[in-house]
């Protein structure tokens, strides 16, 4: 049997703000009712996080729940605890509309810190990253291809991509990270 891997194996970018290639990440799509008391205690049982609202991630003792669309999370646990996390999601839901998928091998996820992470994100997404709180999610494009990102705190900057382009992802965000290019609008 093959070894895990992440999608660059831990590339670092050192810039105006540090990109990193965030290493194995657990991530189970979830889909169904998300008003279900059910699926609400599947998810918590999973991550320790509650229901995220619309565009929200929730943060839990275990992992994080985000709101990708309104029958969808994602859920952001340890690597290795994904396939247990689908088997539980699936025997709890049984009775119910809804499918869990282990999609950890076809994502990548990137760290972008700093004080100008903001920045960083602004040039590649037409997300208004003035008005992002921690704890909100966007789904949006960076440049040519399709992403996800949230603010962990206010200078770490969490994004998910298909791992089909994170050398793309990633060379868009260290540009955007190069010394010299910062702008500094967003920086608080």
């Amino acid at each position: 049997m093959s070894e895990a891997v992440s999608a660059l194996k831990g590339a670092t970018y050192e810039g105006f703000c540090t990109v990193a290639d965030a290493g194995l990440v657990g991530m189970v799509t979830v889909r169904g009712d998300l008003s279900s008391k059910a699926l609400a205690k599947a998810v918590t049982a999973v991550t320790g996080a509650g229901m995220p609202g619309q565009g929200a991630v929730a943060q839990g003792d275990k992992g994080r729940a985000a709101w990708m669309s309104p029958d969808e999370l994602l859920l952001i646990i340890d690597h290795g605890a994904a396939g247990a996390a689908v088997a539980s999601l699936t025997k709890a839901m049984a009775k119910e509309h809804a499918l869990a998928v282990n999609v950890s091998d076809a994502r990548a996820v990137f760290h972008v810190t700093g004080d100008m992470a903001r920045d960083v994100m602004a040039k590649l997404s037409p997300a208004d990253l003035s008005a992002m709180e921690p704890g909100q999610l966007r789904r949006t494009r960076l440049a040519q291809v399709a992403g996800a990102f949230h603010l962990i705190d206010e200078s770490t900057v969490e994004i998910v991509c298909f791992r089909s382009v994170a050398q793309y992802v990633f060379g868009l965000l260290c540009n955007a990270a190069k010394p010299g290019s910062e702008v500094g609008y967003l920086s608080r």
